[in-house]
């Protein structure tokens, strides 16, 4: 990938490199501007809706009402020949010392000064379960170490619906959920406030084209319709979880809060980053084989900080660990007949590697609360408590120094009001 030259000062260790330019939405209160689409750069944000009526996009014909709007839907919706000019547009743009970005004011805004959004309208969200580190150390805990995959988990992509309206911005408070939970030792459940929350380091992808009720995508033309990825912490209270996702599923020990990223990073910039997946034994049928580099190399991390203290790392993973790919996750999905729509988001389950540094969840990490955790002020974790805040970070890199992140998914679990 050859590297690009802006003009704009751009720290080497940024996530949102000249190579990157991912989508959000933001607003600048204080200026009078309402939600709009913006896109990231170094410390500074593209105001993409301004910079259309400067004539930035005038060779491209497409409505720019969309671009001031309270999510990334409808200019998603105008498929990628719109979104990839766009984005060639600006990368151009912030190479160019004669464009307007440069030339006229107001046109970039410092990220630090702006409101950041949930960057598109889920309608609908579904999460799966696709690494086999994590899949075989839960059911390791909970059933016979010897047939810890049940047995479809390597025959599909499991995954279950999950509540969208409960999806919320990086930054925001997470409520701890109150719910029946059995405690230690007892057999009668109690109506209580969660004793065991969790994090799960996971990653999302955006529907980006929609399709039609019993029609399923292929395996091999999936990732037409993938838009792009962002980060997702898919918080869980495992003591409701456990008392009530039998015989249905997860329901309310997962529908309490969801938190994504503000940037949604486009498939174009992650292309590089493209890779072989794992190998699938006994091979998947025909509907899910997907051959080629379809998995991604996506570095992931995920830190606790205790209110008032410093972070401390506890995992170490990435993307590429993934058994099923979003290709074939997205072809599962609609083999059914199932209709998917512009903005729907599908979140990969936690994501663990094969090493201990590289477990996505306290539930792992901990071997279900066994073995805490011990934090930089030495404190220990079992579980989340009140006040402690978890930060994801996610990027890419290559081995030329060309990085492409996402920046940080942040939510800070407080009291049940």
């Amino acid at each position: 990938m050859p590297k690009l030259t802006p003009w704009l000062d751009i720290p080497s260790d940024s996530d949102f490199s000249i190579h990157n330019l991912p989508f959000g939405i933001f607003s600048l209160p204080e200026a009078g501007k309402g939600k709009r689409v913006g896109m990231a750069i170094g410390n500074y944000v593209v105001d993409v809706a301004d910079a259309a009526e400067e004539g930035l996009f005038e060779e491209m014909q497409f409505d720019y009402g969309v671009l001031k709007s309270n999510d990334l839907n409808g200019l998603i919706a105008l498929g990628k020949e719109v979104t990839g000019r766009i984005r060639l547009t600006v990368q151009q743009a912030l190479c160019d010392e004669c464009s307007v970005l440069r030339n006229i004011g107001g046109l970039l805004a410092a990220m630090d000064e702006v409101t950041l959004h949930v960057p598109i309208k889920a309608g609908d969200y579904t999460d799966f379960y696709s690494s086999r580190e994590h899949a075989f150390n839960v059911g390791k805990l909970f059933r016979d170490p010897d047939n810890a995959l049940l047995p479809n988990w390597k025959h599909l992509p499991v995954g279950y619906h999950g509540r969208a309206s409960s999806i919320v911005i990086s930054g925001s408070e997470i409520y701890r959920p109150n719910g029946q939970i059995v405690p230690d030792g007892q057999n009668h459940p109690v109506f209580s406030p969660s004793q065991k929350l969790d994090f799960e380091l996971e990653m999302a992808f955006v529907i980006g084209k929609e399709t039609r009720r019993g029609r399923p995508v292929s395996v091999d033309t999936a990732e037409e319709h993938i838009f792009g990825m962002a980060l997702f912490n898919d918080w869980s209270a495992r003591d409701i979880q456990k008392w009530e996702y039998q015989p249905l599923g997860p329901f309310l020990g997962k529908s309490f809060s969801s938190t994504i990223s503000p940037w949604i990073v486009p498939m174009e910039a992650l292309e590089p980053f493209k890779m072989d997946g794992p190998e699938q034994h006994p091979a998947p049928l025909a509907y899910l084989r997907d051959e080629g580099k379809n998995h991604y190399d996506i570095n992931l991390q995920a830190a606790i900080q205790p209110d008032g203290g410093e972070e401390k790392v506890v995992c170490n993973t990435n993307h590429r660990y993934l058994y099923w790919s979003m290709a074939q996750q997205v072809a599962h999905h609609t083999s059914n007949g199932c209709n998917l729509n512009v903005g729907d988001l599908m979140a990969s389950g936690t994501i663990s590697g094969p090493d201990p540094g590289s477990l996505g969840c306290l539930l792992e990490i901990t071997e279900n609360g066994s073995r805490p955790v011990t934090l930089g002020n030495g404190e220990q974790r079992s579980w989340l408590q009140d006040g402690d805040s978890v930060i994801l970070r996610g990027y890419a890199e290559s081995e030329d120094g060309i990085r492409v992140g996402f920046g940080e998914c942040k939510g800070k679990i407080i009291a049940k009001v």
